[in-house]
């Protein structure tokens, strides 16, 4: 169904890295979703009211606000279309993460407003007319919304949506909700008493649970999440591949919108390359990952032969002290009859120890050998998954 309705309604379908065929898929989400739980509210809302369930009219409540959030999330399409401009120089993507963002907190509104119509019919319950028009109409919402859930699911993977991830987990919600009211109203006919109440006490926790989830997840992207081990590692291995590149290190990834993403890293070259020759092998490595939607800066670290005992020694004490610590822009200077290292180190924080006893560990174990070295070090701070000094394929 995704895909006849995709080739329907959308032109160039297929291109899903053009701007306008990305909001056309995202609003063809939006008008499904908002006609579908319009339809569904309508439907439960004259259950609800002539059952007498509060359960049933809760759920016809959460599908009015599934409503709204589709014409959120369609906001956030439209708004996040927008070209940069010259007070939004990196365009306006981050609106599709804020529109997630509110369909996650909505969705915590109504977990709360469940929870307490709830609490209140446990309290005070009351008499339920359940019967086959009741069981259908739950039923139908049922494959109605595990119909949603996929065909969000399936779209926000085809555009990488934040938006509709948290669509697609909002109607796994409801699927869950409206099977759990209707499980409890079936048995509460063979029962002494009422599970109306209980239900929905128990779907609003599950409902609270998922939503707090869901608000971590669209609050990473605005807060600048770091980026994955796996796409680190790919931009690292792409950039090692050119010849004349020794190493690199200090990858920065920033995080604009939907493959809306700049970054920045330094790239170790000889010494021995002229200035011409540096720029042409950085800009052919630039040029080639905006080719791929990546716009990259590099910076350039000129890197003197002549130092691999050193490197292997720093990599040794390394080792010893904690793997995860990696060090770079190795320098070795003479000053008379003594030297001076000079290098920069990246101390995660899951390492547990702070930097100035690595600093103390690592000048105290290359002092060990020769008192007269002078040790050098800058801390820096680790933006990305960085690998190893010296680490190659």
């Amino acid at each position: 169904m995704t895909e006849i309705l995709s080739r329907l309604f959308i032109q160039d379908y297929k291109n899903t890295d053009k701007p306008s065929v990305r909001f056309a898929y995202g609003r063809m989400a939006g008008l499904v979703g908002i006609l579908c739980n319009v339809l569904l509210c309508v439907g439960k809302f004259l259950v609800g009211a002539l059952s007498g369930s509060m359960s049933i009219a809760a759920d016809a409540v959460n599908n009015l606000s599934d409503a709204a959030s589709g014409v959120i999330g369609l906001l956030g399409f439209k708004l996040a279309e927008k070209h940069a401009d010259s007070e939004h120089p990196y365009g306006h993507g981050r609106y599709e993460y804020l529109a997630g963002f509110i369909v996650a907190a909505l969705i915590l509104v109504i977990g709360f407003e469940l929870l307490k119509d709830s609490v209140a019919k446990i309290i005070s319950p009351s008499e339920v007319e359940f019967g086959l028009v009741s069981a259908g109409v739950l039923a139908f919402s049922i494959i109605v919304k595990l119909w949603l859930m996929l065909f969000y699911k399936k779209i926000g993977k085809k555009i990488n949506s934040e938006t509709l991830r948290a669509s697609s987990a909002d109607s796994r919600n409801d699927v869950i909700s409206t099977g759990a009211v209707l499980v409890a109203l079936t048995l509460s006919e063979f029962i002494p008493f009422q599970l109306d109440g209980i239900m929905g006490a128990l779907v609003a926790v599950f409902i609270l649970y998922s939503g707090i989830g869901l608000i971590k997840e669209a609050m990473n992207p605005l807060l600048g999440r770091a980026p994955s081990k796996e796409q680190a590692e790919e931009i690292r291995t792409r950039i090692l591949s050119y010849d004349g590149v020794l190493g690199t290190h200090d990858l920065m990834i920033h995080d604009y919108g939907p493959d809306r993403q700049f970054a920045s890293a330094h790239v170790e070259v000889s010494s021995d390359m002229t200035l011409t020759e540096c720029h042409e092998l950085i800009d052919g490595i630039e040029r080639d990952f905006l080719k791929n939607g990546l716009n990259l800066l590099i910076h350039p670290d000129p890197i003197v032969s002549g130092k691999g005992e050193i490197n292997d020694e720093i990599s040794d004490i390394i080792r010893d002290i904690d793997e995860r610590i990696t060090v770079h822009d190795i320098r070795v200077t003479k000053c008379g009859n003594s030297e001076k290292i000079i290098f920069d180190c990246v101390v995660p924080e899951e390492c547990g120890i702070d930097r100035q006893t690595v600093g103390e560990l690592i000048s105290e174990a290359l002092q060990k050998e020769n008192a007269d070295r002078r040790i050098v070090i800058t801390f820096d701070d680790g933006y990305a998954s960085i690998p190893k000094y010296g680490e190659t394929d």
